[in-house]
């Protein structure tokens, strides 16, 4: 009997954590993998292999007491790996003082990177295409709530939830006919505001995009008098309050996708709305020098873009490389890039290819 293994993006901290990192040699292996219950033979041999080839690197440039740390924590890292499950991608992050293992929910492009710094493009774009997000499921009578990432969810750390309706609202409901939907009367109006009142609450403190599920008379209802929709992902009709978990996590994968398909046209939208008035910078060069000395809005990212490149000495001019293991090379500077975007308040969003062929795969729009 196969075993399905299910990852969830990692955190955002984390994720911050790692891109804190300044410190030659900082190794990532990053490999797709089989989902399975334990990392398979062929996979373990492949990422063994990234790991090899960037140890013999790390090696070959640095004495051999400056190497051991990080070259040390990989191994651990590498046997950890092996004996634990796999999901759609693994990353190996080593430096002399940081280490970690993280199971990604998207495939990544396999490769091997020794920098200052780690390879942490693919966890912001699991960060994106696999967001944090609520669940909201009611019904007449009751509502939950549920804190989600990728396929995990897990009721909300919150004691407001679940809600259910008083007695009162329970008998005015009973009232009607069992073949029919209840009339929406002013005792569910008031249940719903409650429900509204308490994600309100919780939102405030755990802000995310939305989900309603529910029957179509119970979200059109809550809809209606509900506040707290303005970051409304989309809804699962159904009545689906007491569904099994497998069920709302298929159901709800469905809606994000079409979520982050927006937010990709939102993007190029208000990309094409800056284009007008001059505050896009296009192609690499451009963007990471706007990036260094104005206010980034929103860096738009080919998702299959990678850009080897040499950093001038006072940091604002890339040069394309192709001598990649090159020590002075920046292996993919979209990494950077990304990281320098986010550190600088802007947010990012990556694109399917060919949708930014004619700002040369990358456009940084900036504010005012």
């Amino acid at each position: 009997m196969s075993t399905t293994v299910t990852a969830t993006p990692p955190a955002a901290a984390q994720v911050s954590a790692l891109q804190q990192v300044h410190e030659y040699p900082a190794i990532s292996v990053l490999l797709s993998t089989t989902p399975a219950a334990q990392l398979g033979h062929a996979d373990a041999l492949r990422l063994d292999a990234l790991a090899t080839k960037a140890i013999d690197r790390v090696r070959a440039e640095l004495q051999p007491a400056a190497a051991a740390p990080a070259v040390r924590r990989l191994h651990a890292l590498l046997e950890q790996a092996r004996h634990g499950p796999a999901t759609q991608a693994i990353a190996l992050y080593a430096s002399a003082s940081t280490d970690a293992l993280i199971r990604l929910p998207i495939t990544v492009r396999d490769r091997a990177v020794v920098d200052p710094t780690f390879a942490t493009r693919d966890l912001v774009r699991a960060l994106h295409r696999t967001p944090r997000h609520l669940v909201l499921t009611l019904n007449a009578g009751q509502a939950r709530l549920f804190d989600a990432a990728g396929d995990t969810l897990i009721p909300a750390l919150t004691s407001a939830f679940p809600l259910t309706a008083t007695r009162a609202d329970n008998r005015s409901r009973s009232r009607g006919r069992a073949d029919k939907p209840a009339r929406t009367g002013s005792d569910d109006i008031d249940f719903y505001r409650t429900v509204d009142a308490a994600l309100g609450t919780y939102l405030r403190l755990h802000p995310a995009p939305l989900v309603l599920v529910g029957s179509d008379h119970a979200t059109a209802a809550f809809r209606r008098i509900s506040t707290n929709c303005t970051r409304l992902a989309g809804t699962v009709n159904g009545n689906l309050t007491h569904a099994g978990r497998n069920v709302l996590t298929t159901r709800i994968r469905t809606v994000l996708d079409t979520y982050l398909h927006r937010r990709q046209s939102e993007a190029l939208t208000l990309i094409d709305q800056r284009v007008s008035v001059g505050r896009v910078a296009s192609g690499m060069p451009a963007a990471w020098l706007a990036a260094r000395t104005e206010r980034p809005e929103v860096l738009a990212v080919d998702e299959s873009l990678y850009y080897p490149a040499r950093l001038s000495d006072d940091g604002d001019t890339l040069t394309p490389a192709h001598d990649t293991d090159h020590p002075d090379v920046i292996d993919d500077a979209v990494d950077e890039l990304i990281e320098l975007v986010l550190t600088r308040g802007g947010w990012i969003a990556f694109t399917t290819p060919g949708a930014l062929d004619h700002h040369h795969g990358i456009a940084l729009a900036t504010r005012h």
